[in-house]
């Protein structure tokens, strides 16, 4: 049932792992495919989290998890991961 591991969005593949009875996608896939001419997703997630915290959202990055999800260079790297729920709080908080 969870063969399919990568999801696609805006021609943009997005990593997902089956965990708990819940698919988690990749934190920094999703903001890549999001956010316009952003050449560096994963130091836009670290400041989009550091905002987040000092704007009092500390449940959402507490709800962040890490898996080891498949990289381009072919090796398992921790990934931040979260569920639907949770991604769909992060976008939210991505400026248009």
């Amino acid at each position: 049932m969870q063969e399919n591991k990568l999801a696609i969005f805006e021609e943009k593949e997005i990593r997902r792992e089956w965990y708990k009875e819940d698919w988690y996608f990749s934190v920094v896939d999703v903001i890549e495919a999001l956010v316009e001419n952003n050449k560096r997703p994963r130091k836009y997630w670290s400041d989009l989290k550091q905002k987040l915290i000092l704007e009092g959202f500390v449940e959402v990055s507490e709800k962040i998890g890490q898996l080891k999800l498949k990289s381009q260079d072919g090796k398992y790297r921790l990934t931040d991961v979260c569920d639907i729920e949770e991604m769909f709080r992060i976008i939210e908080s991505i400026p248009s």
